[in-house]
């Protein structure tokens, strides 16, 4: 086995330089990176681990990946996040609803996320404050306040930690979420149709949720913009077979928010800008581009025209991939870890020349997949990453 010459930091960055580094660096831990609780028990059970599961994602149901698990496969970054608003409480309830118990999260947009006791999977939108409203009703919505200090408490003092005392690289937890934000407010179905229909709403809309964010951002680098060396924003834009709107909508309404939002950060930071959508999103790549983000995450190889040899032979001098190292739906909860291994080292003989590119699943490792088979994707990384 090859040796190491680089830390942790200077492998991603270097790879993010699309410079060639000594391996593939290897990611795990992030909301868009992560791991379901149940998955994660799994891989305890497979590397004989006791420890408890805490949650770092109630919506998503993701475990944080102890220290002792990163270490053991390698991994290349640590992942910091902003808290919430002072005041803001975040509590998972619980209520009886149609004859079943819920657990429910209210957030500080005033969304519902709920999740049965039942079937404790995920937490899924069970009410959307803005669904019958109209444009003065957003106009008037008590908007949370995104430089809310409370969001920053401390935050400096862990990133300078993390900084100082560890040599991996410094990843923001998930930010810059404009459109999403929208829908869950207003429910995915009314959202689509507003944008056909209600262009002025929309706008209006999305100004709010783009003003959350750059007043957000004003203070968050503030705090650690020399420290961090990756932002991750992002906005699903695609599904399994293309954009989920028209992208001449996306490039009406949406981009120019996005935009702006990516060129104040880059303004402001030297740290590399992912953007994180699912999907086809081939259509969007140069509007992405445009805006001037740097990585495209999580690289939905089971997805239309999202061939790895085709996005790395068209936008790979000029865009890094984060993500893509096996089909996450159809192979890694499925076949056998031989066949694991065999779907990272083809995979990463693409996407790994000339650097660029940051190994990981198609995001989350999901509930069901076992725990040899995670086990055998981040060992197959770690062989088939290294340079010659």
């Amino acid at each position: 086995m090859p040796k190491e010459t680089m830390t942790s930091r200077e492998r991603v960055l270097k790879a993010l330089n699309h410079q060639v580094p000594d391996r593939v660096p290897i990611d795990l831990g992030g909301n868009q990176t992560g791991i379901h609780k149940f998955a994660y028990e799994a891989l305890l059970a497979h590397l004989g681990l006791s420890e408890n599961v805490e949650i770092m994602d109630a919506v998503q149901q993701l475990a944080r990946p102890s220290e002792t698990v990163l270490e053991h496969f390698h991994v290349d970054t640590r992942y910091i996040a902003a808290g919430a608003a002072s005041g803001f409480d975040g509590k998972i309830t619980t209520e009886m609803r149609d004859g079943m118990l819920w657990h429910d999260l209210v957030d500080e947009f005033g969304v519902r996320w709920s999740m049965p006791e039942a079937h404790p999977m995920y937490m899924d939108i069970s009410y959307s404050p803005l669904a019958h409203a109209s444009l003065e009703d957003v106009r008037e919505y008590p908007f949370p306040r995104g430089d809310d200090p409370g969001r920053f408490e401390g935050l400096r003092e862990r990133a300078l930690a993390l900084r100082r005392d560890t040599p991996y690289a410094v990843v923001s937890g998930i930010s810059g979420v404009i459109y999403e934000i929208c829908w869950y407010m207003r429910g995915l179905e009314a959202w689509f149709m507003d944008m056909m229909t209600a262009p002025e709403f929309c706008e209006a809309l999305l100004d709010q949720t783009c003003k959350f964010w750059m007043d957000w951002f004003r203070v968050f680098l503030d705090e650690v913009g020399d420290l961090v060396d990756v932002i991750m924003i992002g906005d699903d834009l695609a599904g399994q077979t293309g954009p989920l709107f028209n992208p001449d909508i996306y490039r009406s309404l949406v981009k120019p928010r996005h935009k702006k939002l990516v060129q104040y950060i880059r303004s402001r930071t030297k740290a590399k800008i992912w953007y994180h959508t699912c999907g086809a999103c081939l259509p969007f790549i140069p509007d992405l581009l445009d805006n001037g983000i740097d990585i495209l995450n999580p690289v939905q190889i089971s997805a239309a025209n999202m061939e790895p040899a085709r996005l790395k032979e068209t936008f790979g001098d000029v865009l890094s991939f984060w993500g893509g190292g096996i089909n996450a739906q159809h192979e890694l909860p499925r076949v056998s870890p031989d066949a694991v291994r065999e779907a990272v080292r083809k995979n990463m003989e693409i996407f790994k020349p000339g650097g660029g590119y940051i190994f990981n699943s198609v995001h989350n490792i999901q509930a069901g997949v076992p725990g040899e088979n995670i086990a055998a994707l981040y060992a197959a990384a770690y062989r088939y990453g290294f340079y010659e």
